[in-house]
């Protein structure tokens, strides 16, 4: 990981658009290295199209986005890849290749990343695997594997490139209270370590019980718990 102060990351004047409705106006935002944010709003606020322009699903119209040291303005579809070795996503549905192996989803992604030998490759997805508490799983099929279970690899794979910022979009959405909370301390764990997270969620009982940073979108901008106090409700 680099060491420089440069915040992991820069928002500069930025607009966000879902197709072509602009969705948050005038977006000025930094985070930094190893922060835990939470961000809320209701569904159509924003915050899955801005996730989206932070890791290049969407492209950034206007204004200044710099990721993880890397501009998004007018990033080509060849540096997309540079991009995400910086970054791990983690989805709500899992998104896991259902006709292949534990080992084989994440390896898909290292060979998308420019890893090539094998046998670290290996090691890694050991190391991996382990952090997120499921050593013998490389082997099983994804329908063999709980929610749970599941969740966890989609973390190990996210972590593969030691990524400096960790994205999750409502990762705890289709658990429940229990196991969510078991994939939250995972989340504080990978963050203790120095990686940021920016976590989207309308789990209103982990913000309460793990209070962090809050960015909450609504009504075309984003307000910060850090500026000013938020209402937040189970309805954002």
């Amino acid at each position: 990981m680099s060491f420089s102060s440069e915040p992991v990351v820069q928002i500069e004047n930025a607009c966000i658009f879902q197709e072509e409705k602009t969705v948050l106006n005038n977006l000025n935002l930094k985070i930094d290295k190893g922060e835990f944010v939470y961000i809320v709003g209701r569904t159509g606020s924003g915050k899955s199209s801005l996730l989206k322009t932070l890791y290049a699903d969407l492209p950034l119209r206007m204004g200044t986005m710099r990721i993880a040291g890397i501009d998004i303005n007018g990033i080509s579809r060849k540096q997309v890849p540079q991009l995400r070795r910086k970054l791990g996503i983690v989805f709500q549905d899992f998104q896991l290749f259902t006709d292949r192996s534990v080992a084989e989803n994440i390896y898909f992604v290292m060979r998308a990343t420019g890893w090539k030998d094998k046998a670290k490759m290996k090691s890694r997805l050991a190391d991996v695997l382990m952090r997120v508490g499921l050593g013998a799983v490389a082997t099983k099929m994804p329908h063999q594997l709980s929610g749970g279970e599941q969740q966890r690899v989609v973390i190990a794979r996210a972590l593969i490139n030691e990524p400096m910022l960790l994205i999750a979009d409502e990762p705890t959405g289709n658990l429940d209270p229990e196991v969510s909370d078991g994939i939250f301390k995972i989340f504080m764990e990978i963050n203790k370590s120095g990686t940021a997270i920016l976590m989207a969620t309308h789990d209103y009982h982990l913000i309460q019980n793990y209070p962090k940073r809050v960015l909450k979108c609504g009504d075309g901008c984003i307000e910060d718990s850090t500026t000013e106090a938020l209402e937040i409700s189970k309805s954002n």
